[in-house]
């Protein structure tokens, strides 16, 4: 398991801690996940349930889905990064394969800039090499390309996604949807 990493960011930061996080965090990272949410997903819940239903599913997939936070004296927590460890079909002299995917990637507004998300995406994808994971994906929105660019992420032609409809019938034929990640 992963223990601690210090680092000093450039500029107005002072010691910023970048662990896995404990269940003690459970509320804390409930609310990074609520201010992550667009205001639509807000109006659906109020964030106390979304707290409690959030207890409810890390508890059961705590094993699998790994949440590396960003702790600042004197501010707490300001950041995540989800890890998804995903076990794979097992090969001949393989079993035990696993990919791991980088999701909800967010830092609070005021200590963005600072290096934070991309310390966050490295302790992340570092976990997921010594776990043996083969390839690391993420699914990111516009602005985050060239962060994820930077940290080695590159685009593949052999990993491909169909876009589900939430709605069977708006999408007649199984024909694409035209919408992609992150619309």
């Amino acid at each position: 398991m992963l223990r601690h990493t210090s680092i000093i960011a450039p500029g107005t930061l002072d010691c910023v801690e970048i662990r896995v996080a404990q269940p003690g965090d459970r509320r804390a990272v409930a609310g990074l996940l609520w201010l992550h949410a667009s205001a639509d997903e807000r109006r659906r819940q109020s964030e106390e349930s979304f707290a409690d239903d959030f207890a409810a599913w890390w508890s059961s997939h705590f094993d699998s889905h790994l949440a590396f936070v960003a702790r600042v004296a004197d501010h707490g927590l300001v950041g995540m990064a989800w890890l998804a460890l995903l076990p794979r079909v097992p090969r001949p002299g393989d079993a035990s394969r696993r990919s791991a995917d980088i999701q909800s990637v967010f830092v609070l507004p005021q200590f963005r800039g600072a290096g934070l998300g991309s310390a966050l995406v490295r302790a992340a994808t570092a976990h997921a090499v010594t776990t043996g994971a083969t390839r690391v994906t993420v699914s990111s929105g516009r602005r985050a390309v060239p962060l994820y660019r930077r940290l080695g992420f590159e685009a593949s032609d052999q990993l491909l996604q169909q876009s589900v409809n939430a709605d069977p019938g708006a999408n007649p034929g199984g024909e694409p949807s035209g919408r992609g990640v992150g619309q």
